[in-house]
């Protein structure tokens, strides 16, 4: 049996996937529909669709690789419905960087864990060195 730690740590390692594929519309399902997403500049982003675009806009930037995502911890509540993954961030892009910390809210809907809330900390940003 899968346990919720490693359910999510499996839908990360898909998104991150995702992300690399730059495949905005395939990322939806991951999010629930309500979910708020603060950005490593501070912004927010408010509902699903809201946050599909955005990952859209990047992919349609030339010079945008990928994000990665790499979780360090995810703690479960006692009833399994809902979930915080910490973990460290990466930004890519021809010729510059970003990074950071993140904590990641998910919640259990219909059987699947989805995206609750985001929170990113932008600790890095610069050229590659």
């Amino acid at each position: 049996m899968t346990t919720p730690e490693d359910a999510i740590r499996a839908r990360r390692r898909l998104t991150n996937k995702l992300i690399a594929d730059h495949q905005a519309l395939r990322l939806k399902p991951f999010f629930a529909p309500d979910i708020r997403l603060i950005s490593g500049d501070g912004s927010l982003i408010l509902g699903a669709d809201a946050v599909v675009q955005a990952f859209a806009g990047q992919f349609a930037d030339r010079d945008f690789v990928t994000y990665v995502r790499t979780p360090n911890a995810v703690e479960v509540d006692a009833q399994g419905h809902r979930a915080a993954e910490h973990g460290r961030w990466t930004a890519e892009w021809k010729g510059s960087e970003m990074a950071g910390s993140y904590l990641a809210v998910w919640r259990k809907s219909l059987g699947q864990w989805v995206l609750e809330s985001e929170l990113y900390v932008t600790i890095k940003h610069g050229p590659v060195v």
